[in-house]
């Protein structure tokens, strides 16, 4: 297991005095549980906490013991599991499968998975998972504790994550840990950037990510972000957050300060969906990264939202050109890494294989087809996807959500620039800077709006490229254009 930290929860901690009661606990993991009691409350006797409170913390003991325990102790574990089996207790198990590295034990419990269930997926965990998030969910009383338990052994920030109590919007047993501790993945916070004569380490051909606020122009390379997937900083005096999921291709623009607290977001190590999960670091509630909403803990149930703001996918060259007094991020980021172009994940973009698994796959484009995500704040539950390669054949491309009409504008290089339309109708643009309506009448266009050369301005619109899948997994009443 490496370096297991201990989980500091007074739940836990009773936990922890059940375990060490049923024995089977190897040396190390001992040693770790006793010192936990002691440091908690030494005035209280090892043996006064030793009772269990209720059957909840016996079974959460007897789980963490599939991980804990020397070979008797798991078998002892496993016995006890199988004779008080319920259906409930699938997804625990799921979780002990996923992090398990006794390949033995492993086979045993698969057995007792299939034998349980009447299904035969053996080792494809994520065919176990698809099945699982296909069903209604059921989950035993004592699941979130033992989730927090779990992974609280990984890292003592994950105890807070899934700790009872803690409300949650989405279901919990799809919440699958990443593989990294928290911010193990790390954000790059107020990163140094430079301009563009300094910027000789981009080739034109480069993909960046390019945002421009209170005319604040700022590029920030894909080979960069892969490495890190998020960034904190300041553009034009505002606070934002910029998030690039890697698995699901996505790369939003978060605005932070929400009713007047600025929430300091980081990488939690979690995923849902193949979608990363962000947190926040005073209540450590749990952030979907494509929904810009806390879904678990305290600021789940206040309905939080971050606002969205405008990126553009493109290339160095066209944004450079288009922004010659740009910042660009700097790759002195204080980490050692490989930041050539494609150096991560590059196996992962070769293929349409996932890396986690979704409950579900829509087959009407490629899972990593790229398409332009489109979700307004006052028709919600009217998400939008536009194919990219569509757009690429239709340089203006007019639509309507709801009362909103707008317009996508989609440059020679396969930038997507989204902007309210109105009543206006365009029917032609240079793919440069210039549109004309049906009236003849010129527009300018810019980061921010389109212009008409009477002063009328049309406001930019947030919107952000994704994988279909990603997409897909988030807003699954998508509308689709393709």
């Amino acid at each position: 297991m490496g370096n297991l930290l201990v989980p500091r929860h007074s739940n836990l901690e009773r936990i922890a005095a059940v375990v060490v009661r049923q024995g089977g606990l190897s040396w190390m993991h001992r040693v770790y549980l006793i010192i936990l009691m002691f440091a908690v409350a030494l005035t209280l006797s090892l043996a006064a906490r030793a009772q269990p409170e209720n059957d909840d913390v016996e079974i959460v003991g007897e789980f963490l013991l599939l991980v804990l325990g020397t070979a008797e102790g798991k078998q002892e574990a496993l016995e006890f599991i199988d004779t008080r089996w319920q259906p409930s207790f699938t997804p625990m198990v799921l979780e002990v499968l996923l992090i398990s590295r006794d390949p033995a034990f492993a086979a045993q419990l698969v057995a007792l998975l299939q034998r349980k269930t009447g299904l035969s997926f053996g080792f494809d965990l994520q065919q176990w998972q698809q099945w699982l998030w296909n069903r209604a969910p059921d989950f035993h009383p004592a699941y979130a504790d033992f989730k927090s338990a779990l992974y609280g052994l990984l890292d003592e920030h994950f105890e807070a994550y899934f700790a009872s109590g803690r409300a949650a919007t989405i279901r919990l047993d799809e919440v699958v840990w990443g593989g990294v501790r928290q911010d193990g993945i790390p954000p790059l916070r107020h990163p140094r950037m430079t301009g563009v004569a300094a910027a000789d380490y981009l080739a034109d051909d480069n993909v960046v990510f390019g945002m421009e606020i209170n005319g604040d122009a700022r590029a920030y390379p894909r080979r960069i972000l892969a490495w890190h997937e998020m960034f904190v900083d300041e553009i034009g005096g505002l606070p934002v957050a910029g998030v690039y999921c890697t698995l699901c291709g996505t790369m939003i623009l978060y605005q932070t300060r929400v009713a007047g607290v600025n929430y300091e977001l980081g990488t939690s190590g979690f995923l849902y969906r193949s979608n990363k999960l962000m947190y926040d670091r005073a209540t450590q509630s749990l952030w979907n990264t494509l929904w810009g909403k806390a879904v678990i803990g305290p600021l789940a149930k206040e309905g939080v939202a971050l606002p969205r703001l405008s990126v553009v996918t493109t290339t160095w060259g066209e944004w450079r050109r288009r922004h010659p007094q740009t910042q660009v991020l700097s790759m002195a980021t204080g980490h050692t890494r490989d930041y050539s172009e494609g150096a991560a994940y590059r196996d992962y973009f070769a293929t349409d294989e996932l890396m986690f698994q979704v409950p579900t796959l829509d087959t009407r484009l490629k899972n990593k087809a790229e398409v332009l995500g489109l979700i307004f704040p006052q028709y919600p539950s009217q998400p939008l996807a536009i194919a990219a390669d569509y757009l690429a054949e239709h340089a203006l491309y007019h639509d309507q959500v709801g009362a909103l009409r707008f317009i996508v504008v989609t440059d020679a290089s396969g930038a997507n620039r989204v902007y309210e339309a109105q009543d206006v109708e365009f029917t032609d643009w240079d793919n440069e800077a210039t549109l004309r309506d049906k009236f003849g009448a010129v527009w300018q266009l810019d980061e921010a709006q389109l212009r008409r050369d009477d002063g009328r301005l049309l406001h930019r619109l947030p919107a952000h490229r994704s994988f279909w899948f990603g997409w897909y997994s988030a807003y699954s009443h998508t509308r689709l254009v393709h």
